[in-house]
């Protein structure tokens, strides 16, 4: 698991089958990187989220057969990040 902030929501007119009705999230990691994520939990920009990646990300997910390899698990409510 990871702690990572949403930076906002990402738009597809077209997706695989399994991915049709989940929403996406941009993310940023503590390096900088940013990464889709899978969001079941209904996060918002400048959240701070935990994510499974791998594949326990899609047992994270309702539907275990998602095609995706990070997840967000849960909101964290109180959490202040290093520096």
């Amino acid at each position: 698991m990871e702690i990572m902030q949403v930076m906002g929501t990402l738009v597809c007119s077209y997706r695989v089958g399994g991915l049709d009705h989940m929403h996406l999230r941009v993310l940023k990691n503590n390096k900088g990187k940013q990464l889709v994520a899978v969001d079941p939990v209904g996060a918002r920009k400048g959240n701070w989220v935990f994510t499974a990646s791998g594949s326990a990300a899609r047992f994270a997910c309702p539907n275990s057969e998602v095609l995706t390899d990070l997840t967000i698990s849960g909101i964290i409510d109180h959490w202040m990040p290093d520096g």
